[in-house]
């Protein structure tokens, strides 16, 4: 989806059409989640700060995030992904890979396809898509990019090696600003210079993602689309508009975050044992406690009173710009499906 946070609340309302709108917060402690096309005409960007975002656009518009209304558009958009395959895999409320090799309409090209469905989802929820169309997962991501807003690129079985040739490092997902910089200072520019170093020399440099990078610039990528990827964790976490250093207040804090987990947690139709505390140090340290609980939890009283006894684990180093928690170890995996069955079934027995 095209910058969609932002066009959601654009579409829903008409007075931000066309203005620089960006869904976050303002303060000296906000954060950009999502910028308009207009606004990033100015340089703003999600994760940038509200306070450097306000300096590049003085009439920036800050909207506050409506989650649940992101969740409610983003289920339209998958019903209509269903409707020509059953090969889904969401990566976010705005974006997902989708197999159409054999789909539902009986269409051989993947280009109609992903016209049709952008114009569905136009005609249907009002808002514009982006698609990227390949031989695999890595390309079919880096062409999604290509003519965004409202755009698609198809590259053939027989442009792929020319077209990572003359692509620019930067744009291979999964190059970072720290990974790209590193590769500028070898010399290596496009999708060409990396080409033309040994896996050897790439795993040297670049570890295990150096055998990686051999692989897909020469457009090896065997991943299949996966539709049923499971969720590893949820969390909910807040960050202060000034430090806190009383362990009184963020209890109140972790409290809100508690329940804004379990709201989370019950959307997702999930439950999990270990319980994570997060927290950020107004020196930008970040820490983490976990405890692992021998049964799944999805209430907001019990991951409170775990994070408590977290947050009492060891005396605070510093005053407190950021506190989160997140449940991992979830009952999603068949594993787990297996436990909770297997539980249920001993209760079952006992009550009988």
């Amino acid at each position: 989806m095209d910058a969609f946070y932002a066009s959601v609340e654009q579409m829903d309302n008409p007075n931000l059409k066309g203005k620089p709108v960006a869904v976050g917060g303002g303060g000296k402690r906000g954060v950009v989640s999502a910028a308009s096309y207009e606004a990033r005409k100015f340089g703003v960007r999600s994760a940038m700060s509200g306070v450097a975002a306000r300096r590049n656009c003085p009439d920036l518009i800050f909207v506050r995030p409506r989650f649940d209304r992101y969740q409610e558009i983003s289920g339209q958009i998958r019903k209509v992904f269903f409707q020509y395959t059953d090969l889904v895999e969401p990566l976010s409320l705005d974006e997902a890979y989708l197999d159409v090799t054999q789909n539902k309409k009986g269409n051989p090209s993947a280009t109609l396809i992903a016209q049709q469905i952008r114009q569905q989802i136009f005609d249907e929820v009002g808002l514009t898509a982006s698609a990227g169309i390949s031989i695999n997962k890595f390309i079919a991501k880096v062409a999604s990019d290509y003519h965004k807003p409202n755009g698609q690129k198809t590259v053939n079985p027989e442009e792929v090696i020319e077209f990572l040739e003359k692509l620019d490092v930067k744009k291979f997902y999964g190059v970072g600003k720290v990974t790209q910089a590193k590769m500028y200072k070898m010399g290596i520019y496009t999708g060409k210079d990396l080409k033309s170093k040994s896996e050897g020399f790439l795993t040297a440099h670049f570890g295990k993602s150096g055998a990686h990078y051999y692989r897909i610039v020469r457009g090896i990528h065997l991943s299949e689309v996966k539709p049923n990827r499971e969720r590893k964790s949820l969390a909910a976490e807040r960050t202060f508009s000034d430090n806190i250093s009383s362990e009184i207040y963020m209890l109140e804090r972790l409290q809100n975050i508690a329940e804004e987990l379990q709201k989370r947690l019950k959307r997702s139709k999930v439950a999990g044992r270990t319980v994570t505390l997060k927290i950020k140090y107004s020196d930008f340290s970040l820490q983490t406690r976990s405890k692992t609980l021998p049964y799944f939890v999805s209430d907001a009283n019990i991951l409170l009173e775990t994070a408590k006894e977290l947050l009492y684990q060891e005396k605070m180093k510093n005053s407190v710009r950021l506190l989160g928690i997140s449940l991992s170890n979830l009952n999603t995996g068949k594993k787990e499906k297996k436990e909770k069955k297997e539980i249920e079934i001993i209760q079952l027995r006992f009550d009988f």
